[in-house]
């Protein structure tokens, strides 16, 4: 495993990659369940140069998906989840109880709001496009405050599409 800091309009943003050089993890600083030193490995400012591209597009309104090798490591529920979260287009929202009832497990909402809340590589796999049934802004494993930035940059972009 190797780390990346980078900087972001939502402040400090960790990339981790596997031995493969494939993203495994994207994490906010002050994450709710950022890995400790030893799960992030060594310091490398040089590896994840697409990803790190790809949030620069992102940032600047210039992309709304990433084209990115993924290894994010959960169960296989938790994959089906960040499966349907990266399907939904910038710019929109589901609630967790639509994200459940996709999947075919309606009355699931709450085991997908905790896969969502697993989600390892934030931003990248969206998991701030999910709210609330009456569309509140709920839990975000990066604090609110990153969710609303970060859905306002995607309306904002959205409405010159």
């Amino acid at each position: 495993m190797k780390h990346r800091v980078i900087g972001s309009p939502v402040g400090p943003l960790t990339l981790v990659v596997d031995d493969r050089g494939v993203l495994c993890g994207l994490y906010t600083d002050g994450h709710k369940h950022f890995p400790d030193a030893a799960a992030l490995g060594v310091r490398d400012d040089t590896i994840a140069e697409d990803a790190v591209t790809q949030l620069g597009e992102y940032f600047a309104g210039d992309r709304t998906r990433f084209d990115l090798d993924l290894a994010p490591r959960g169960t296989e529920f938790q994959h089906e989840v960040w499966r349907a979260l990266s399907t939904i287009p910038a710019g929109e929202t589901r609630t967790y109880g639509q994200v459940a009832a996709g999947l075919g497990r309606p009355g699931s909402s709450r085991a997908v709001g905790a896969a969502t809340g697993r989600n390892p590589i934030s931003i990248v796999v969206p998991c701030h496009r999910l709210v609330g049934s009456t569309g509140s802004l709920t839990g975000y494993a990066g604090g609110i405050e990153r969710k609303r930035w970060l859905l306002d940059h995607e309306a904002a972009g959205s409405a010159g599409r």
